[in-house]
């Protein structure tokens, strides 16, 4: 399994988004400052996570949320997050899958 990943820095309220085949270790890797790109955000949230069968998968996911028009969703999925109620924002979630 792999899995792509959207994080938000507790710090500054930015979002990574990356891969792995390993969600816990990655995700405590860049809670504990292993991770370059993200050890002057810590600590981090993760906002939430998609499952792949191949890594392709997963890396072509990866990319497209990190295009123009998957930090737009990320944008729409932020608004439904603070305005409306947790499980009206899952819904609009797997909307975007």
């Amino acid at each position: 399994m792999f899995y792509v990943y959207v994080l938000q820095s507790l710090k500054d309220g930015r979002t990574y988004v990356g891969f792995t085949d390993n969600f816990e270790r990655r995700f405590n890797e860049h809670n504990n400052g292993h991770s370059k790109a993200t050890k002057h955000r810590r600590p981090f949230k993760c906002l939430f996570t998609e499952t792949f069968a191949t890594s392709k998968e997963a890396k072509t996911r990866e990319l497209w949320w990190k295009s123009g028009s998957g930090r737009r969703k990320l944008k729409e999925y932020f608004v439904q997050l603070n305005g409306n109620s947790k499980s009206e924002s899952r819904i609009f979630l797997n909307k975007l899958r």
